[in-house]
This record gives C-alpha cells, sequence and structure tokens, in this order.
C-alpha cells in the first residue's frame, strides 16, 4: 500500500481500539475535526478500494508476530486452528451468505490460525485468515476468492505457506477433534510437519498388542499407575489437579478421507504416533476434564508440555470472543460482502495483537502501565485475574482520546467546559 493508505490503515486500527456496543454500526471516530460519519465514510472507502488486499493487510500482523517470536525461549511454537461461524439472521443486505450446515443455516465461516508462543502460551497475532461465503472462501494468501473446500482441506496449505513466514521455531499446529482424521495426519506426516490434535473418545488404537477404545486405554493407564501429576490448571471456573500419562500407539483402522463423492479409503499401512492423555481431577477426585492428545512432537518434549500446548489452545476462542460479544461486536458490522468483513477484521486483529504486546511484558513498568489501563477501562475484573485484554482496550480507547485531547486543548479550558457541562460534579471533585 501506498503511504496514504498505510497512514489510514492506522488511522482505523486507533478508531478500532474500543470495545464497541452492540448498536455500534461502525468503529469510534478518533477526535479531530471531521464529524463521526466521515470517519465511517473513510472506513467505507478503504474496505472497498482495490488496491487494498487482504495479503496485503495481514502482513503487518505477521511482522508484528516474528518480531515478537524472537524473545521466545522454545525451539518450537503453536500455530492453532479453528473454525467460527459468522451469523447475520437480520442482514438482508449481505447477499453472498453461504449455508453452513442446513438452508435456514446461513453466515459466513471464519477460518483463523492463530500463532502462540510455545513456552506460556501467550497469543501473538492471527497469521491467516480464510472467509467462506457464496462466491468462494476469501483468503489472506489470494487476491481472488477460491473455490470452497472442506475444512481440513484448508489446513495442509496453511501448513506448507507457514514455512515461508520467517517464523525461525519449529511450527506445530494445534488443532480441535474435527481434525482426528487417519488419512489427514498421512498427508501431513509426508509433508514433515508437526501436528497436536485431539483424539475423539470413539476412536480404537493398538498399544501393547491390543485394541482400546480410547477411554477404556485411560483406565487401563490408570490402573497400572502411567499417570503422573502435572501441576493445578484451571478449567471452567474450577481449578483441578492434572495427571497425564503416554505411550506409542498404533492407528490400524482403515484411513478415510472426506470427497464430494462421499468418503473414500486411504491405502497405507499402521500409523505410529505419540498418545497423551490429560485428566484434570477436582479434590473430591471427579474428573472435570479429559484430552486424548495425537501427535508426532518428538520424544524429547514431555507429555506436560504436549498437555500445556492443548491446553492453551483456548486461546483462539478468547480472541473470536474478542472479535464477537467481548469486544469488537462483529455479528453486528454494517459491511455488506464477505470481502468487507475479512478486510476489516485484519484491521480489529491488529487492535487485539497490540493488547497482547501491552500483556505479555513483566517489567515494573509494564506491570504498571497494564494495570494504569484497567482503571482507566472502568471495568470490573476478577481479584484472581486483574488484567484482561478487553481491559486493556478499554482503557487505550480512553487513554489516546485524552492524549489528543491535551494536545488540543489546555487543562484549564477543559476544566472550564467541564466545570460548564456538569458543575456540580467538577466541585465537588
Amino acid at each position: 500500500m501506498d503511504a496514504r493508505l498505510q497512514s489510514r490503515y492506522w488511522q482505523l486500527v486507533r478508531e478500532h481500539m474500543t470495545s464497541s456496543p452492540k448498536v455500534a454500526a461502525g468503529p469510534k471516530a478518533a477526535l479531530g475535526d471531521c464529524q463521526s460519519f466521515a470517519s465511517t465514510q473513510a472506513l467505507w472507502r478503504f474496505l472497498s478500494n482495490d488496491r487494498v488486499t487482504l495479503p496485503q493487510l495481514v502482513i503487518p500482523l505477521r511482522t508484528s508476530a516474528v518480531r515478537d517470536l524472537q524473545t521466545s525461549k522454545s525451539p518450537y511454537v503453536l500455530l492453532v486452528h479453528d473454525w467460527s461461524k459468522l451469523s447475520y439472521p437480520k442482514h438482508s443486505s449481505k447477499e453472498d451468505q453461504t449455508r453452513i450446515s442446513n438452508e435456514k443455516d446461513v453466515g459466513y465461516e471464519m477460518y483463523t490460525a492463530l500463532l502462540v508462543e510455545a513456552d506460556c502460551g501467550i497469543a501473538l497475532a492471527p497469521m491467516e485468515l480464510e472467509l467462506r461465503c457464496k462466491k468462494g472462501i476469501h483468503s489472506t494468501r489470494r487476491t481472488t476468492p477460491k473455490k470452497a473446500i472442506g475444512h481440513l482441506d484448508q489446513i495442509l496449505p496453511t501448513m506448507k505457506a507457514a514455512r515461508k513466514w520467517g517464523l525461525s521455531r519449529q511450527v506445530v499446529h494445534v488443532i480441535d477433534r474435527e481434525a482426528d482424521s487417519q488419512a489427514d495426519f498421512r498427508s501431513w506426516i509426508a509433508a514433515g510437519e508437526l501436528f497436536l490434535v485431539r483424539a475423539d473418545f470413539t476412536r480404537k488404537v493398538e498399544w501393547e498388542g491390543q485394541f482400546f477404545k480410547l477411554p477404556g486405554l485411560a483406565n487401563e493407564w490408570a490402573e497400572k499407575r502411567r499417570f503422573k501429576a502435572a501441576g493445578k490448571v484451571e478449567i471452567r471456573g474450577k481449578i483441578g489437579t492434572r495427571y497425564v500419562a503416554e505411550g506409542k500407539i498404533l492407528l490400524k483402522t482403515p484411513a478415510r478421507k472426506r470427497t464430494p463423492e462421499g468418503r473414500i479409503k486411504i491405502k497405507g499401512g499402521p500409523l505410529s504416533v505419540r498418545l497423551v492423555i490429560s485428566r484434570i481431577l477436582d479434590s473430591d477426585g471427579t474428573v472435570l476434564a479429559e484430552w486424548y492428545l495425537l501427535t508426532n512432537v518428538p520424544d524429547d518434549v514431555s507429555a506436560e508440555t504436549i498437555a500445556d500446548w492443548y491446553y492453551w489452545r483456548w486461546k483462539i476462542e478468547s480472541y473470536h470472543k474478542l472479535l464477537k460479544a467481548g469486544g469488537h461486536q462483529l455479528e453486528s458490522w454494517q459491511q455488506e460482502t464477505a470481502l468487507g468483513i475479512a478486510k476489516r477484521l485484519l484491521i480489529a486483529a491488529m487492535v487485539c495483537v497490540c493488547a497482547w504486546q501491552i500483556q505479555r511484558q513483566t517489567t515494573p513498568e509494564a506491570v504498571e502501565c497494564q494495570k494504569f489501563l484497567v482503571r482507566l477501562s472502568g471495568r470490573q475484573v476478577k481479584r484472581k485475574k486483574p488484567i484482561t485484554t478487553p481491559a486493556l482496550i478499554a482503557g487505550l480507547n480512553v487513554l489516546l482520546p485524552m492524549l489528543e485531547l491535551l494536545e488540543k486543548y489546555t487543562p484549564e479550558q477543559l476544566r472550564s467546559m467541564a466545570t460548564r457541562a456538569v458543575p456540580q460534579l467538577v466541585k465537588s471533585g
């Protein structure tokens, strides 16, 4: 982009630095000489500009992530893949919405690949965005839509693209239970990729010459005392003790691949992978959660670390929440096309990245800044979690206009206007 469009991009990032109410039709206009409607028009022109493309808008996100990754102590980095439906049931102007699951279930489908540090689980940046609509899939790898494909078919191209991002770390692709596909495991291994996938509890595996369903194998390992305590974790608002066990297992059931013509068998011999079982118990011994994790990550990475990596997958759920009801009110945006929404998503994503950069710092000055922004936000936060991403964004939305005010008005002028507006509050304050 030319210098003018780059300047407009950062201005739009600034205007998106807010937790919007649901009724907001656009970003919050920055202080200045222009009116709010002019700011809305500027956003519309930017998103409608053919010279502003998804591959260009993702560059600042990737550049930021590559820079921040340099401080990571781990030789690995996590790329978390996930899908999320965007629903606009009352937006009849969005004519390119597509069928999601049935004729009445329409909207857009967002695919995100989020980069997460492997040593502490801090989110860095979304590195890839794809948005499926009636015209196909808008992608940060293309300037034109591509043909719509299945979820799992989107993963390998992203894996290959990640090799060109200059990450200087071995990428481990973390995916939820939907990716428990033996056929895809073969493709990923053949491509030299590392993966960590939550297995479906119905899957059958072979261990030491016997076949087990995964819950049965977990009980077998418990009887053989293979589980080891791996610290305290929080899940669904409760604190539990995590226990992990691992072993080499074989996948021998026929591999099948879903195609437009139906499911087909994929030829191949037994597949050997690591199975890590993470079991979280409360103080009474009740199982709060149990995850069966399949991975080809080398054995020098401990089972506890593997369990941590999957536990940090929830960061992408938090990111989606921040885009939706928890912050930017994505499902209330008024853009009329999937391409316009995708472009705006990449602008809003940079706001999240800026907040994450503040949140990840641990120096005394940074901690003081975090506390200051939370106070400015006016948000109620939990005592055990005093710093949250939405609160930081809301605090920045107070701090930045405050700086603009101080550049335009003196403190005496501001006090005079406040006295005229609310004399009782100013006098008592």
